[in-house]
């Protein structure tokens, strides 16, 4: 009887290869053709070896699992060599796939430390596996030729009903038609959104979102990640439960976000960048970035309550995300979503379950409270007619090294007192009660009870922020 060996293959160098990109569609293309080759390349590789789909164990997040018979091995390095060399011409030496195969024998933990041991050299030695000419003067292809590719990608996905592999072409997904192919209804879940264009006929453009947005007509990109995920996984006793977690996961990011993006308050301002097994990135029109971002988190807290609540621990139950906003009409899609990931980076690294989102790290708790401030901030503003200046002159208290986050202004307000002086100023005449008690709800929310010092809760900047942003013409 043959002996059965496990395969795992991995992406590397995801990140540079998304962030290259000079144009938008062609990021969004990249980060979507990694999200097929983690799908696409271990379904056609059974499927090209007339083996069962039930092998499959997991896939996605640019990484896959399966189980093959011992003697699938030789071919299925070929295969994956093969696949390799046309990745590394398509993405233009950025993107390497590597792999490595064990025997399925022993306990999961000592099976799982092989396969990490031997990727880990694999990524030492990426020219592993390859024939004599790979170590041939390389010539790189013209990037307008691979660009061309991710354009119509881009272009055709969000509105396909299957994606196809060919033998000639490994790496290339093509959309409709190939010698195997997957239902993106049924086969593949796959998170594909698109806000269309005003004519329906295309997706909409970044400016487009941008325009869509209340008050600020700018747009940006939001980033999540399931915090400490890799420790759930390695806390797997089992195959078994490794499978189930991973799919898990993937299965949330990609179905539960094509429907929420798919919300009327958010298809025609959202576009999906790309939802991996422990991750996500959208794209769109500011003000529904912030919205999603809490819905998400919301969605992805009641996930967890229910499918891991036999599970020890923290890790993996709670998640992280970041907004960057793009600062003017020069900033370009790689340099916002590279914002993005670096302040997500940063969020976790102060702590876990937060969102970095308008110049703070907050707890998720925190962002509801924000959200009720920059609703009484707004009716402010929109029944007094106080000027932008109310809300330049409450950021001041929230300076930090004489700078604002976002507008650069030097204001210095050292007496919290003032904030009540300008509040009674601004509604002066008022004398509703009903308006007495918004002007006391807000002082409160936005100071401590210290006469002498300022006490400023951590979520006013952010309320402060989204006002501006809000109800700026």
């Amino acid at each position: 009887m043959s002996v059965q060996i496990l395969l795992s293959g991995k992406l590397l160098g995801i990140e540079e290869f998304v962030l290259s990109a000079e144009e938008a569609r062609v990021l969004v293309g990249r980060a979507q053709w990694i999200t097929l080759l983690g799908e696409v390349l271990p379904r056609a590789l059974l499927a090209e070896f007339g083996l069962a789909r039930i092998l499959l164990g997991s896939s996605g997040g640019g990484q896959f699992l399966l189980v093959l018979p011992g003697e699938a091995k030789a071919s299925a390095e070929e295969f994956l060599a093969a696949a390799g060399r046309e990745m590394d011409e398509i993405g233009g030496g950025r993107l390497k796939l590597v792999w490595a195969a064990t025997e399925n024998l022993g306990e999961w933990s000592v099976v799982r430390k092989r396969l990490t041991e031997a990727l880990k050299r694999k990524v030492g030695a990426e020219a592993a596996g390859w024939q004599m000419e790979a170590f041939q003067p390389h010539i790189a292809p013209r990037q307008a030729d691979g660009s061309e590719y991710f354009r119509e990608l881009a272009a055709g996905l969000w509105q396909a009903e299957s994606v196809g592999w060919n033998p000639e072409s490994p790496a290339r997904i093509v959309l409709g038609a190939g010698k195997h192919t997957w239902s993106l209804r049924d086969d593949l879940p796959l998170a594909r959104h698109a806000a269309p264009s005003e004519d329906g006929a295309a997706p909409a453009k970044l400016a487009a979102m941008g325009r869509r947005s209340e008050g600020r007509k700018a747009w940006g990109v939001l980033r999540g990640d399931a915090d400490s995920f890799r420790i759930r996984l390695r806390r797997a006793e089992t195959i078994e439960e490794h499978v189930r977690v991973s799919m898990l996961y993937k299965q949330f990011f990609a179905g539960e976000l094509e429907v929420l993006c798919s919300q009327p308050e958010f298809w025609r301002k959202v576009t999906i960048l790309y939802s991996g097994g422990d991750d996500f990135a959208v794209c769109g029109a500011w003000d529904a970035l912030i919205p999603l971002a809490r819905e998400m988190q919301r969605l992805f807290h009641r996930f967890t309550e229910e499918n891991l609540k036999e599970l020890p621990g923290p890790e993996g139950k709670t998640i992280s995300m970041a907004v960057a906003l793009a600062a003017d009409t020069s900033a370009t899609l790689a340099w916002v979503y590279e914002d993005a990931g670096t302040r997500l980076e940063r969020a976790k690294d102060l702590d876990k379950d937060c969102i970095s989102v308008l110049g703070r790290v907050l707890e998720w708790r925190y962002l509801a409270d924000a959200a009720e401030l920059k609703e009484t901030l707004a009716r402010m503003v929109a029944d007094f007619g106080p000027t932008s200046q109310l809300l330049s002159e409450l950021s001041g208290f929230y300076r930090k090294g004489g700078q604002t986050w976002s507008h650069g202004t030097e204001q210095r307000f050292d007496r919290p007192w003032r904030f009540q002086r300008r509040l009674n100023r601004v509604l002066v005449g008022a004398k509703d009660r009903e308006v007495q008690k918004l002007r006391a709800h807000l002082a409160n929310e936005m100071m401590g009870r210290g006469a002498a010092q300022v006490k400023l809760r951590p979520a006013g900047l952010v309320a402060l922020e989204w006002a501006r942003l809000t109800t700026e013409v």
